[in-house]
C-alpha cells in the first residue's frame, strides 16, 4: 500500500505524529489486521481506506471507547 510519507502526517486534534499501528496495538483497540495509523501517545488510531488516511476526528477510535 502506498501511503503519504508518514513524517508529514499528524493527528488533526493534538498535532502529534502518526505511525503505522502494529497488530498488537490494534488488538488493544479491539480491531483486526486492517491498516490504521496510531498517534504517538498510543491513545487514538485513524483508519486507512484504499490507501487514504482518514484524518478527521469523526473517524478516530479512542482507546477504551
Amino acid at each position: 500500500m502506498d501511503l503519504p510519507p508518514l513524517d508529514i502526517l499528524c493527528c488533526p486534534e493534538s498535532l502529534q505524529p502518526l505511525r503505522m499501528a502494529s497488530l498488537e496495538e490494534l488488538k488493544a483497540f479491539g480491531h483486526g489486521p486492517e491498516t490504521w495509523l496510531i498517534r504517538a501517545d498510543r491513545a487514538v488510531i485513524y483508519p486507512v481506506r484504499d490507501g487514504i488516511p482518514l484524518l478527521v476526528p469523526e473517524a478516530a477510535v479512542r482507546r477504551g471507547a
